[in-house]
């Protein structure tokens, strides 16, 4: 699925890319909530699978930016990863499982030309293995950046030290947390508490209001970090408190 790559255009791969929201948010002038507004309409819900395809290429197309970053999705749900290539999310995809297996030849080439990895909630997933093996298709003369949502249920040191290893510096974003989704049901929100139990973490006005919460993680060369650390970077973004921190 993977195809020639225009060096003109920054590179994102995306990991656990699923349906390619990271893309629809990167790609076109959208926010999550006019994810929903699109999705949760009952015009929407009622379209088959080719009617959706359809509707979803031109809602897309016609928000697309100027200049769209080149998206890579990589994750292990083939049909996810094909319906966001047909619908013009993603410029070319990779079903591929980096917990098992080293990354394809074609994925390789990909990695050696990006700029950004992603992964927004699916360390825990995939873990160091994975991203060790994803940054060894990449070199020190054009190492990309990593950004993680990382939910504050997993412990991101294990990434950390792998990223370290190849010469990424890891902040975070200090008392910072944002909201991931609800919790599915009563047994995975006493699991969730207990693990930031055993972590030490206080889930007051946090997983204590049914949400899981996520920590922000961007890992970078050295010197990019001396020149804009995390903060200035996102210093846009509104606070939630937060008690963890991870220094890079």
């Amino acid at each position: 699925m993977l195809d020639a790559l225009d060096v003109d255009t920054p590179t994102v791969v995306d990991l656990c890319c699923s349906y390619g929201v990271n893309a629809a948010l990167l790609k076109c002038d959208l926010t999550l909530d006019g994810l929903y507004d699109h999705y949760g309409t009952e015009r929407v819900a009622a379209l088959e699978s080719e009617e959706l395809a359809d509707e979803d290429r031109a809602f897309y197309e016609s928000r697309r930016r100027r200049t769209p970053p080149r998206v890579i999705g990589v994750d292990t749900a083939a049909s996810a990863v094909e319906y966001a290539v047909q619908v013009g999310l993603l410029d070319t995809g990779a079903v591929e499982n980096m917990e098992r297996d080293d990354p394809s030849p074609e994925l390789a080439a990909a990695l050696s030309e990006a700029d950004l990895i992603t992964v927004t909630g699916g360390i825990g997933y995939i873990t160091d293995r994975s991203i060790g093996r994803l940054l060894d298709c990449t070199s020190s003369d054009h190492r990309p950046w990593f950004a993680a949502l990382c939910l504050r249920t997993v412990d991101f040191t294990p990434v950390a030290d792998m990223l370290a290893r190849h010469g990424l510096v890891t902040e975070q974003l200090e008392n910072t947390t944002f909201p991931q989704r609800r919790f599915a049901d009563d047994s995975e929100r006493d699991f969730a508490l207990q693990s930031l139990a055993e972590q030490g973490l206080d889930p007051t006005g946090k997983e204590g209001e049914g949400e899981y919460h996520v920590n922000v993680f961007l890992s970078r060369p050295s010197e990019d970090v001396a020149t804009a650390p995390i903060g200035t970077l996102l210093d846009s973004m509104t606070p939630t408190p937060s008690a963890n921190h991870l220094s890079g």
